[in-house]
């Protein structure tokens, strides 16, 4: 067969079209299943000196779906079992609300998700809070889901951690998108010289919840961008999680965290913006 010639055009022109098919396969066939650990450490000035270097595990928005999220969601079981932390966290978004039709079908995805993450394994537990997805879709048939599997859900309220004579207190308020959450309720009669770690799903909530004896806020809701142009801002961010988008940051006295999540919502594309397990280990501040 004679070997035919590609001018210059026609070869630019595959090119690029193969660099596109690669980054097309690159945000949806691996990206979002490359799993990172970020590890933090965090310094809070109420913090218990007899529970320095406790470790905490916070996963988020794991939009359970039998195709897509499935995979990661079945990987971070294991990694972040292996990371061996004293506490594991969850804040919310476990289901989908669908695109169109009715939004209790979304709610279908709680049994599967909760029957993975119930494989989860910490010495004080698994504890969760719920997303705007869940809360949308049917939060009484999450919730009872997470229960079933051994996970219990803070609505508006809080528990004593206790470990080695001391304790902290971790709370948990119900959606805020959904005008659910009661922090005042949630935070009734706690001591005031103890720590306070806040679940709450949507991260600019921060702003309110810096308002009060609150030491740490775990969110997660933006999924981080999911999609990142370097140099650029995401191109997409749900409300209420437009200022905070990822990472840690400092709001008067309170510190919060954003997750990237490990799921993904809407496309099953992620950019730049891999999938994540966060392991904060704690210590007290120095004064």
């Amino acid at each position: 067969m004679p070997f035919l010639p590609i001018t210059r055009r026609k070869f630019i022109g595959l090119a690029a079209s193969a660099g596109v098919a690669a980054l097309a396969a690159d945000t949806v066939l691996f990206e979002p299943n490359r799993l990172r650990v970020v590890r933090r450490d965090m310094a809070l000035r109420r913090w218990p000196t007899r529970l320095e270097g406790f470790t905490i595990a916070l996963l988020s928005d794991f939009h359970y779906d039998s195709l897509f999220s499935v995979h990661p969601i079945r990987s971070c079981i294991g990694m972040a079992n292996a990371l061996r932390p004293d506490l594991i966290v969850l804040t919310g978004d476990f289901v989908s609300s669908p695109l169109a039709g009715d939004p209790k079908v979304g709610a279908a995805s709680a049994e599967p998700c909760a029957q993975l993450l119930r494989d989860l394994r910490a010495p004080h537990g698994l504890w969760a809070v719920l997303g705007n997805h869940d809360a949308y879709t049917d939060p009484a048939r999450v919730t009872s889901a997470l229960r079933v599997a051994g996970i219990p859900v803070l609505m508006n309220r809080s528990i004593p951690i206790e470990h080695d004579g001391a304790r902290f207190w971790l709370a948990g308020v119900a959606d805020v998108l959904e005008q659910r959450s009661d922090l005042t309720g949630a935070l009734h009669n706690l001591p005031p010289d103890e720590a306070v770690i806040l679940l709450a799903h949507e991260p600019d909530y921060a702003d309110h919840v810096a308002r009060y004896p609150v030491d740490l806020q775990l969110s997660g809701h933006s999924h981080g961008g999911q999609v990142r142009v370097p140099f650029m801002r995401p191109l997409y961010l749900p409300d209420l999680a437009r200022k905070y988008i990822l990472g840690q940051y400092q709001i008067r006295g309170l510190t919060l965290y954003v997750n990237a999540g490990i799921g993904t919502v809407n496309v099953a594309v992620r950019m730049n913006c891999p999938p994540e397990i966060t392991l904060l280990t704690m210590h007290r501040a120095q004064s």
